[in-house]
């Protein structure tokens, strides 16, 4: 069929939405991704010319490059329309130059949401591809080229092959580290608490230790319970205060990248990675049956919480129309961006806010549903009325020894009745007191605790580490958390980030040669630099020499310098069983594992695995071992694979099913853990 204009987009699922937005005078084409980069062979950039970078067209996209070509000489005009951020202008000023155009020509087509009306609308304001935001991402580019391909040489020949370093992951690695030394050098303090249960007619209540003598007294020891304990010498206790206040609680703002990951990851249990690849399908567009294709949300990479003036019209009619005038905000809702946001398009909302996560649920998969359901829930709460509490808070008083009761009672819902938070917004409802009233106690408890250590990062308490500080920006946060675990200079156990040794040998390296790499406030204010570029108020020359010319000084020190650091392998404690060579532990890009010390001569490895004392609930031979699969996911197996192919993703217990013998798993369910049968006939209590 013919057509007069040919549109590129990135992704072919984006193409095929689009094309049918645009009708037949539009051909819509994908590039997949980039068609120019730097070489890999080697660093590409010639430092002694201003930095200039030397592009080759990527290995494999030959064909899609040939076929654009192709396809552009037959077309009238050509638009390019990839994503709306600096990588996604970078991208189609490298197409303009492989196809030839004009720069100068208004081809470049933005629009922050894949809908009918916003890509049509945006077809008719073309604009030429700012050269500033190209810039930018070149400078970044070349900034972590320059340190990337510096660096990891020098790893691989003084410490091993298959190392690397970056700006951010350096940063993100010795945040991590750095916790895991507070961890270890934590030394645990005793303190004490005192709660108290009273009752008032048939209703019981806690009320926790508050003062004595009218002064607050710290608990360290049982020696300081006692002697508040000794001031008690009954059950009755006196209403000495009964506070009553009204408080509102505002909204939430509407999702940037980083606070989605970070909620997607504590709310529906979603890993960074996993997070942008659902948000990137709702983005590109979702088949609506005879709606067609529709994106459903607006794009993904953002660092701004502003709303377009017709979203908040919408949301506002939909909120009156849904749930009453008194629950819609009428778009009134201030927004205040973080220090340092690029603001260059919207925060993360729906598309439309009609499309009601019920009313589309059949057309979505599991992943999406959970995804989008928390986008709408978020968005359609920031445009609503804030919730208004009732608080109460009654101190009860013997012998100068003052108790605190603090209860909360929802006056009006506002924005939790969309997006309530499971925990803090319940209810906790005290009986009515007045001032001078005697309330029984029915018992006190005093306990004691330690202090304990700061909390190893999850990817969403680091993302909003990396975010607070500056460092890095919202296309980075996942391919640097996916980066420092690929190289495993990191693990996660139980959803928290570990260094491994090999993650300690090489941050020590980065620390002590390369200092600046890790200096958060550098890194965040080379951020803030590109920010300059892309407003067209820096130059991206100056920008990457301030960071090459002392960076350089520091790789001549290192390269002097830097000693050469044996890894030494562990002896395993047992002998090869193929030569009778002693076998050793060695470290791998994916772990320890176990080989034969007479490598090269000969190459026998195995894994290692953790036994967990249960006998092959299907050989009864084997033992039940601890596996991984490649997505680094813990499973149960038989030590005697392939000769037994038992697995297991839940952990066998070591007892058989009293209903039908099969063997029982303990599984991990909401509240614990629970003991069930592998056949599914049986279940015991869940233990928290």
């Amino acid at each position: 069929m013919a057509y007069k204009y040919l549109v590129i987009v990135e992704s072919p699922a984006k193409a095929k939405t689009i094309e049918k937005y645009l009708g037949r005078n539009y051909k819509v084409v994908a590039s997949v991704g980039h068609v120019r980069d730097l070489p890999k062979s080697k660093m590409g950039i010639d430092i002694e010319n201003n930095y200039e970078p030397h592009y080759i067209s990527i290995r494999g996209k030959g064909d899609v490059i040939k076929s654009l070509k192709k396809l552009a000489k037959k077309a009238q005009k050509v638009y390019l329309a990839s994503d709306p951020d600096r990588e996604g202008e970078a991208i189609a000023w490298h197409l303009a130059y492989l196809l030839g155009l004009d720069l100068k020509d208004q081809n470049r087509v933005v629009f922050n949401e894949i809908t009918k009306e916003a890509v049509k609308e945006a077809f008719k304001h073309p604009r030429t591809i700012k050269l500033d935001l190209v810039d930018a991402q070149q400078a970044r580019r070349i900034l972590d080229r320059l340190v990337g391909y510096s660096i990891s040489p020098l790893l691989w020949k003084k410490v091993k092959k298959g190392l690397s370093a970056g700006r951010v992951q350096s940063i993100a690695l010795k945040s991590i580290i750095d916790r895991e030394q507070e961890i270890r050098d934590f030394v645990p303090e005793e303190y004490w608490s005192i709660d108290g249960n009273f009752r008032k007619g048939k209703k019981n209540f806690k009320a926790g230790f508050y003062t004595v003598n009218g002064k607050r007294k710290k608990l360290k020891t049982a020696e300081d319970v006692k002697e508040v304990m000794d001031l008690l010498k009954n059950k009755e206790f006196q209403v000495s205060k009964v506070e009553k206040k009204e408080r509102k609680k505002n909204p939430p703002k509407p999702f940037t990248t980083s606070s989605m990951q970070q909620d997607a990851a504590n709310r529906i249990n979603f890993r960074t990675r996993k997070t942008m690849m659902v948000a990137q399908q709702l983005y590109e567009g979702i088949a609506l049956g005879k709606q067609g294709t529709v994106g459903l949300i607006t794009y993904m990479r953002t660092d701004s919480t502003r709303i377009s003036h017709v979203a908040k019209a919408e949301t506002a009619q939909y909120l009156t129309e849904t749930f009453g005038e008194e629950y819609s905000a009428h778009g009134s809702a201030k927004v205040v961006n973080p220090q340092g946001a690029q603001d260059a398009h919207e925060a993360i909302r729906p598309s439309s806010v009609n499309h009601t996560p019920e009313k589309i649920a059949s057309y979505l998969d599991k992943d999406q549903l959970k995804l989008y359901t928390l986008i709408w829930n978020r968005f359609v709460a920031s445009q609503m009325t804030p919730a208004v509490l009732d608080t109460v808070k009654v101190l009860l008083d013997q012998n100068g020894v003052v108790f605190a009761a603090n209860g909360s009672q929802i006056k009006f819902p506002g924005y939790l009745k969309v997006y309530a938070d499971n925990t803090k917004d319940q209810e906790k409802l005290l009986p009515e007191m007045e001032v001078g009233e005697m309330i029984t106690n029915t018992s006190i408890e005093p306990k004691q605790h330690f202090t304990q250590p700061p909390a190893r990062y999850s990817e969403a308490t680091l993302i909003k580490m990396l975010e607070e500080n500056g460092v890095g920006r919202p296309s980075t946060y996942a391919p640097t958390l996916e980066t420092i675990q690929r190289r495993y200079y990191v693990k996660l156990v139980s959803k928290r980030f570990e260094p491994t040794e090999l993650g300690e040998i090489v941050n020590n390296l980065i620390v002590e040669f390369f200092p600046q790499i890790v200096n958060t406030s550098f890194t965040a204010e080379m951020e803030n630099n590109l920010d300059k570029v892309e407003d067209g108020a820096l130059e991206w020359v100056k920008v990457v020499d301030q960071f090459y010319k002392p960076f350089a000084k520091e790789l001549e020190t290192a390269e002097t310098n830097m000693e050469k650091i044996q890894i030494k392998d562990e002896p395993a404690g047992f002998d090869c069983d193929v030569c009778g060579s002693p076998m050793v532990i060695k470290l791998g890009r994916y772990g320890k594992f176990y080989a034969c010390s007479n490598f090269p001569e000969c190459r026998n490895t195995k894994p290692i695995v953790k036994e967990i004392g249960v006998v092959c609930p299907v050989c009864h031979e084997g033992q039940v071992v601890e596996r991984k699969s490649k997505k680094n996911r813990i499973f149960y197996g038989c030590s005697r694979y392939p000769d037994c192919d038992f697995t297991s993703w839940d952990k066998p217990i070591g007892r058989n099913c009293p209903k039908c013998g099969g063997y029982l798993v303990e599984k991990k369910v909401k509240g614990g853990k629970q003991v069930v049968c592998s056949n599914g006939d049986y279940e015991e209590d869940i233990v928290k």
